[in-house]
């Protein structure tokens, strides 16, 4: 079953942390690769760009409207994300709790229902 776990960033929780916690964090995500690829878990994983750079579209009676900004008004963005094909969902929450980010924040395991 493959699972997305999805990471999300506070700015300023992240600007709360010393560049030794922000340092554990990028090498913990090395880390957290080495692990799920030598178990043979690892699907995918991407870094995106802060909500600030997004591009959120919507279309109204057939044209397309641009803003700037996340599709959610919040100060927490979706900052990245791994896909991880694990035997069960404890597995994939096992993972989760893994990635560095959740001693920060929270990181969300959700089922992926459908690939296309």
């Amino acid at each position: 079953m493959r699972y997305l776990l999805t990471l999300h960033m506070n700015p300023t929780l992240w600007a709360t942390l010393t560049d030794d916690q922000k340092n554990g964090v990028y090498e913990g995500h090395g880390e957290f690769i080495k692990l799920i690829t030598g178990s043979g878990e690892m699907v995918e994983t991407k870094a995106l760009a802060e909500a600030a750079e997004t591009k959120t579209v919507t279309v109204e009676d057939g044209v397309a409207h641009t803003t700037t900004g996340g599709f959610v008004e919040s100060e927490a963005f979706l900052c990245g994300y791994y896909v991880v094909d694990v035997e069960s969902e404890a597995r994939a929450v096992e993972l989760a709790a893994k990635i560095p980010d959740a001693q920060y924040t929270a990181v969300e395991v959700r089922k992926v229902v459908h690939e296309g």
